[in-house]
This record gives structure tokens, sequence and C-alpha cells, in this order.
């Protein structure tokens, strides 16, 4: 899941819980929107972990040092 999915449940589920007052007789809205901000919590802190990892491998080059051998030409 990237940031931006992370996001939308989160808002979704925001949404659901907090503005909707309809009722579905065996579901309650109110829960399925606490799901969903939980699920997007978990998957944004998943993404940011995942792209502090790879920010981390990018920054580093490795150099190798030989020595240089010189030779003289006459």
């Amino acid at each position: 899941m990237e940031t931006g999915t992370s996001l939308f449940l989160i808002a979704v589920g925001a949404i659901l819980y907090f503005a909707v007052n309809a009722s579905i007789s065996g579901i309650s809205i109110a829960t399925v929107g606490v799901i969903l901000m939980v699920i997007g919590v978990i998957g944004l802190v998943i993404s940011l972990f995942f792209l502090a990892s790879w920010r981390g491998r990018r920054g580093t080059t490795v150099v190798d040092e030989r020595p240089v051998a010189r030779r003289d030409y006459y």
C-alpha cells in the first residue's frame, strides 16, 4: 500500500465514522470507519518505513580505492 492509498483509507474511514448517520441492519458503519482508519494508519506506517529505508540506500556510493602503478615509457 502506498502513501496515497493509506491517506485515502484514513479519509474514507473518518468520513464513515464521524459524518455518516445512516444505519444498515447487521452492520455498523462507525465500526467499518474505524477499521478503515486503522488499516490506513498501519499502511501509512509501513509505507513510511519502506520509504525511509530506500532513501538511506540511495545516497550511498561505494568507492574502491586501489593504488595506481606508474609506468614510465621512454
